[in-house]
């Protein structure tokens, strides 16, 4: 899971090294981009393609875990055919399926292209960082990283905006197309500007037989929990054997890797208490923030009438405010203990959490989006010092292989958390309309107001579960919230399973 080391190279100069620096921020801040740009544009793609909104995100968790499966070769696939080589095949392909994702005709074709999308776009995060610091002379390797860094902390915010507004005035398709003139321009001139830098090649061997589980088990378990609500979860035959294929393909891979000479995945660092405690922390706390990323522009749009541009808008304001407090929780890391800052992060972003679970169908734009930029400002104190924190209890040749795992499991429990949510908020939303129609004051009386007000017997059933329908999927919403809520709640607490570190990592090499 390693990424490639950047050794000793030729550097470039001038306007060459200042586009090669441009052309990779632009891949990375690509691939970045397209992890939320679809948040606000699900229930459009379900609208469009005539399938529910929890359905609608196949689109978002299909691209998330094949990128996640991807990253753990991208250490053997630069080592076999050279960063560059993958880096530009990586761009094409990105390209070729963004455009692809865009002509789906329905939703099986759209996930098909996504999960290619995700498989080309995995590795383009480590081997843009690689490259960055390849031409780079190591003077100038700290702007350039910082270069790199501020495309992966400003396209979160970019993508829901974006996302809405292409959506309103295109067309959901217009948001995968977006990518193909990118990734045309950036693949043509990186190969044009980089194949002389090229890494040198090994006969590095991959672990064919733990990448095969991999996919197995993390597929297995993805199509389970997007796939359970349909089928009435164990109730179906399909739903238990993709679970017991799960379970299996797990345990197989456990086996097999803990005891492989040259692992795909390193696992043998959960050996070290600090850095166990630092993911389960991460995994939790990450799918929790995923979750409600999610949630929020759907309930915006289905429940409070937002346009998918106004939803982007309200989205995005979590992440102006975590740009702002990223620089001064990454100064901060280095000199307070990092467990406390972690702490602080994440009670502070369950304690909003907990006040968004107070909301009302009433609320108005600032309502709503002061909560989110109050939030953002928990996100870098919880993000930034766990990274190091984790990172500084492994043994320095661990720290990429530690760091791609991290990546891995940060990216998968998103993927599941989304479907988990969006599964759950939708029970909950039948569940409560059920609850509500049943507590009903007095309904004739209703019906008959509206009947002396002019409206047939229909309508007035009508505005009547109209009703009923937006107060349910307002107290799922906050149903929602209040157990990610206790989520971030119980991941400060996990944190202090970890020891203090003896050591400070630079987490600026860490995508």
């Amino acid at each position: 899971m390693a990424q490639a080391s950047p050794t000793a190279a030729p550097t470039l100069s001038g306007p060459a090294l200042i586009f090669a620096g441009l052309i990779l921020a632009a891949a990375n801040f690509l691939v970045v981009l397209d992890t939320t740009i679809a948040n606000v544009s699900v229930s459009n793609i379900a609208g469009a393609l005539g399938v529910s909104p929890s359905q609608g995100t196949w689109v978002i968790t299909s691209y998330a875990v094949a990128e996640a499966v991807v990253v753990p070769l991208t250490g053997w696939l630069s080592a076999r055919f050279g960063a560059v080589k993958v880096f530009v095949a990586g761009m094409i392909g990105f390209g070729l399926f963004s455009f692809l994702c865009g002509l789906a005709p329905s939703l099986s074709l759209l996930v098909l292209f996504r999960v290619l999308q995700g498989a080309c776009g995995g590795p383009l995060m480590p081997l843009s960082q690689t490259l960055l610091l390849r031409v780079f002379p190591k003077k100038h390797a700290a702007a350039a990283t910082g270069l790199w860094a501020m495309t992966t902390l400003v396209a979160p915010i970019l993508g829901p905006i974006l996302g809405g507004t292409l959506c309103d005035n295109v067309g959901w398709a217009s948001i995968f197309w977006i990518n193909v003139p990118v990734a045309a321009i950036c693949s043509w001139l990186a190969w044009k500007l980089l194949r002389r830098h090229e890494t040198p090649l090994t006969s590095a061997k991959v672990d064919l037989v733990g990448l095969g589980l991999l996919v197995v088990w993390v597929g297995a378990l993805q199509i389970m929990v997007d796939l359970g609500k349909e089928h009435e979860w164990f109730a179906s035959p399909l739903i238990v054997g993709l679970g017991l294929v799960a379970l299996l393909g797990f345990i197989a891979f456990l086996i097999w890797e803990l005891t492989d000479a040259n692992p795909i995945v390193d696992l043998r660092v959960f050996r070290h208490r600090g850095y166990s405690a630092s993911v389960v922390t991460l995994s939790v706390a990450f799918g929790a923030f995923f979750g409600i990323n999610v949630l929020t522009p759907l309930w915006l749009q289905q429940n409070m009438g937002y346009t998918a541009t106004d939803a982007g808008y309200v989205t995005a304001l979590l992440g102006v405010t975590a740009v702002l407090m990223a620089p001064f929780a990454a100064g901060m890391s280095t000199k307070v203990d990092p467990r406390r800052l972690v702490f602080i992060g994440l009670v502070w972003m369950g304690l909003i959490t907990l006040m968004r679970s107070q909301a009302n169908s009433q609320m108005g734009f600032f309502d709503i989006g002061h909560w989110l930029l109050l939030q953002g400002f928990g996100m870098p104190l919880f993000f930034v010092p766990l990274t190091g924190l984790a990172l500084a209890c492994v043994d320095e040749p661990e720290t990429a292989s530690a760091a791609g795992l991290m990546n891995f499991c940060r990216t998968l429990s998103g993927a599941i958390a989304t479907s988990i949510v969006s599964t759950v908020w939708s029970d909950n939303a039948s569940r409560n309309h059920d609850s509500l129609s049943g507590l009903l004051n007095d309904p004739q009386g209703v019906m008959n107001q509206m009947d002396a007000a002019g409206m047939s017997p229909e309508q007035a059933l009508g505005n009547i579960d109209q009703l009923v329908q937006g107060q349910s999927v307002m107290l799922a919403t906050n149903q929602v919230f209040l157990a990610m809520a206790i989520l971030f709640i119980a991941a400060a607490l996990i944190i202090w399973l970890a020891p203090r570190p003896t050591r400070v990592v630079d987490t600026s090499a860490v995508h």
